[in-house]
């Protein structure tokens, strides 16, 4: 078999098995027997919770509250509803940021055979974000829980309590959350927690964080997941990032637990499109699968899981999970590491090694990997503008084309730097190509980034393919590259070792067979490479599609084509002289594919993104100054649609940049408009007895939400909001941000300044409806949605007060 052939089929079978493993399962009808989950029967809970948009303090969510009371009732659960003000500071910024607003949470108890034992928690959201449905994001999680309540229910009383937590105001800030575990008596008693959440409206159901210390969590885990996408790389990532879930707040209260989301079609995240109609029944079902089955565990077992080390874990195909302890992967670099010395050693023997080649390998593997970024990077810039979830929405409405142009160059470059290295005398060749991917990037501006990676990749290329290497030294310089990185890894960040040393231990294995290639046999390294290389590849696929969809970095896809290589660099190794005409032209194919996905992101930003599957988002608003009366109409996209700038210009202002933080954290466009006879928040200081002060804010009514920024010149002690303690005002001069939706009519914020002083008090309020005093908006075409705060109405005032 020739080595191309095996290559090319082991990408098209690898292609596959990626594609169908990352399928969620077929979705139960809702006859389905009582005993499992039906995602059938759940969605008829999403239909109606999912109905309109419901978020935090407006009419319809208190709909959606009494539908699930009155649902949890009918399964015997007894539920309440905990009524709180919460506010909670957000811990990972410096800068003092609080979110609250008036939620409640709804709480039912299937109670188990042993009340004192501690209780399993089943927890999602009921709330969304203003101007979507929600249905993924939360109403699906909801539904999932009320279909497992059933199921637990029908199979007769647990061995624990069984708590049915369905939280209020999660996108408002997991304001529910906080005044579950707060303030509410059962917090205590939670001895292991499940959420449910969502990112996008479909795909696989990932398992991306656990409590700490979580080896029993993950034998959990491991014993009862159907079809499980996690790893411990997913849990160290998303620990990195500045995203948050409900289970944030039950994490930081040392509650063990896991948590579930998918984050497929992310088109349909906090959008209007996120209808029942458009969630993936599957990926209810999935989701449904993987909570009922550790909820039937968990529920009927003596103990719960055990803390231990932290595991090292992914997923494989179908139902395997692997996991075992962090000092594992040292043995498993050995054994890579005595592989490839036997390889070696074999090789040398054949006298087909040399040094000079290996370094060269070295060399080739960086470049593959300076390259692949470099043209990733350049097609980031080339189809779209901005690296925002605004700015992406173009994208996101054609995903399926942005991944496969990401993916032919990936795979244009992973055959390219191989056979440069065999045929030799590319360096001029090389180096241009990586020098042009990061000119062409300061086609669309600035770019530091684009400019490092091809001046590194330009150079790498230079440097590296002069003399034709053999596919012995290459290759192990390859290997020794991921030899070196495995080991970095298993130094500074065990949890992500798996990734290079499982495909590293697979190749070392082929390396061993082959003779690192220089096998005498014809068919020994097609075939061996076939059958490694592609189950390996497929693995691989399957997590980068998980970052693609995670991450908006796909330079960072870079790492798995260098990572593929590790295996199939045998096969799409260059020969010095070509055996045949197809293997003398797969230069010129590689070059072609990488061309093609180039051209597929000139596609994507010059051809329309928008249809009625996917509109537009189109965000206007009408923004008032109390104090001035001046009125603006503003947009807060990045880029301003064809119907907002009409919408802007319709009382003769051009829309220009303007900015403000009160409004929004990145500029916004601005267009002068009418005035109209609105009312914003009052706000009062008055002295109290001693020095202390006291400030009240008076939502007006039909307030959806209230942004407050406060700063004082003298240090502010024994602050309280509405009576309970809170760290605001505790270092002078800076600004306090406080951002309330569904306010109270009244925030009391009393205070003891530390002497004689001023508060400075901003506020904005935003009232719910474009108000009946304003022309009305005009009317959005089927390819337009509103988006986010849209179709609402600002108010801004400021005032100072001294003492």
């Amino acid at each position: 078999m020739n080595r191309l052939a095996a290559f090319c089929l082991a990408l098209v079978v690898a292609l596959g098995v990626a594609m169908s493993a990352g399928r969620p399962p077929s979705p139960r009808p809702a006859t389905a027997p009582p005993e499992v989950f039906s995602a059938g029967r759940a969605l008829t809970d999403v239909a109606v919770i999912a109905r309109e948009p419901h978020p935090l303090g407006s009419a319809a969510n208190a709909r959606a509250r009494d539908y699930i009371l009155s649902r949890m009732t009918a399964l015997g659960l007894s539920p309440e509803v905990q009524a709180d003000l919460s506010l909670r500071r957000i811990t990972r910024i410096q800068q003092p940021v609080f979110l609250g607003g008036r939620v409640e949470n709804i709480i039912g108890v299937l109670e188990g055979r042993d009340r004192s034992a501690p209780a399993l928690a089943i927890m999602a959201h009921y709330d969304s974000v203003p101007g979507s449905p929600g249905a993924a994001d939360d109403a699906a999680g909801v539904a999932a829980a009320l279909e497992v309540a059933r199921i637990l229910k029908a199979r007769g009383k647990p061995a624990r309590d069984v708590i049915f937590l369905v939280t209020d105001g999660e996108e408002a800030g997991l304001l529910g959350a906080e005044s579950f575990f707060a303030r509410h008596p059962l917090a205590g008693r939670v001895g292991f927690l499940v959420n449910m959440e969502a990112r996008g409206g479909g795909g696989l159901v990932q398992m991306f964080q656990t409590g700490a210390r979580n080896q029993g969590t993950i034998d959990l885990l491991r014993a009862q997941a159907s079809q499980p996408s996690s790893s411990s790389l997913s849990v160290l990532l998303y620990s990195a990032m500045p995203n948050d879930t409900d289970f944030t707040v039950s994490r930081a209260a040392r509650v063990d637990g896991l948590n579930f989301a998918f984050i497929g079609r992310q088109f349909d995240y906090h959008a209007a499109t996120s209808t029942p109609a458009n969630l993936d029944r599957g990926s209810l079902q999935h989701m449904g699968d993987q909570v009922t089955a550790v909820a039937l565990a968990l529920s009927q077992s003596p103990t719960l899981p055990a803390r231990g080390p932290d595991q090292v874990f992914s997923h494989v195909f179908g139902d395997l999970l692997v996991a075992y302890p962090a000092y594992i992967g040292w043995a498993l670099l050995a054994a890579c590491a005595g592989l490839l010395a036997l390889a070696v050693r074999n090789a040398r023997r054949a006298g087909a090694l040399d040094a000079p080649g290996v370094v060269r390998g070295v060399g080739a593997a960086v470049y593959l990997l300076l390259l692949t970024s470099a043209l990733l990077h350049l097609a980031r810039r080339i189809a779209t503008e901005g690296a925002g979830f605004l700015e992406q929405r173009a994208l996101l409405a054609r995903v399926t084309a942005w991944e496969v142009a990401l993916l032919l160059i990936g795979l244009g470059v992973l055959v390219l730097a191989p056979r440069f290295a065999g045929r030799g005398r590319s360096r001029l060749q090389a180096g241009a190509i990586g020098l042009a991917a990061g000119a062409a990037a300061l086609a669309f501006g600035w770019d530091l980034a684009a400019v490092a990676l091809g001046v590194a990749a330009g150079v790498a290329g230079f440097m590296t393919f002069g003399p034709p290497v053999r596919v012995a030294p290459a290759w192990t310089g390859v290997l020794l590259t991921a030899l070196a990185t495995g080991l970095v890894l298993q130094v500074l960040a065990p949890a992500a070792a798996f990734l290079v040393a499982w495909p590293l231990l697979a190749a070392c294995v082929l390396a061993a067979l082959t003779t690192l290639g220089a096998s005498s046999s014809t068919w020994r390294l097609p075939v061996a490479g076939l059958l490694i290389a592609t189950p390996v590849t497929a693995w691989l696929l399957g997590y980068a599609h998980g970052v693609f969809l995670g991450l908006d970095l796909p330079a960072l896809l870079a790492l798995f084509a260098w990572l593929s290589a590790l295996c199939l660099w045998p096969l799409a190794h260059g020969a010095d002289a070509p055996s045949s005409s197809w293997e003398s032209r797969a230069g010129l194919a590689a070059a072609g594919a990488v061309a093609a996905g180039l051209a597929l992101a000139v596609f994507l930003r010059l051809t329309p993104a928008w249809s009625e599957r996917h509109p537009e988002a189109t965000i206007v608003q009408h923004l008032q100054d109390d104090r001035t009366g001046e009125a603006l109409l503003i947009s807060t996209e990045p880029r301003l649609s064809k119907w907002s700038r009409a919408v802007l210009s319709r009382d003769g202002g051009r829309p220009s940049k303007d900015q403000d933080e009160l409004v929004a954290r990145a500029g916004f466009w601005a267009a002068a408009s009418r005035p109209a006879p609105l009312k914003g928040a009052e706000t009062e200081v008055t002295a109290l007895d001693g020095e202390r002060q006291r400030l009240v804010i008076r939502a007006p009514e039909g307030a959806a939400g209230l942004s407050l920024d406060l700063r004082s010149n003298t240090l502010a002690t024994a602050v309280t909001v509405n009576g309970r303690p809170a760290a605001l005002l505790s270092a002078p001069g800076v600004w306090n941000r406080i951002r309330i939706q569904a306010p109270p009519p009244e925030l009391v914020i009393e205070f003891t300044p530390a002497g004689p002083g001023a508060l400075e008090v901003r506020s904005l309020t935003r009232l719910a409806g474009w108000p009946g005093a304003l022309a009305a908006l005009p009317a959005r075409g089927p390819r337009e949605m509103a988006f986010g705060d849209s179709d609402t109405a600002l108010v801004r005032a400021a005032a100072t007060y001294r003492w």
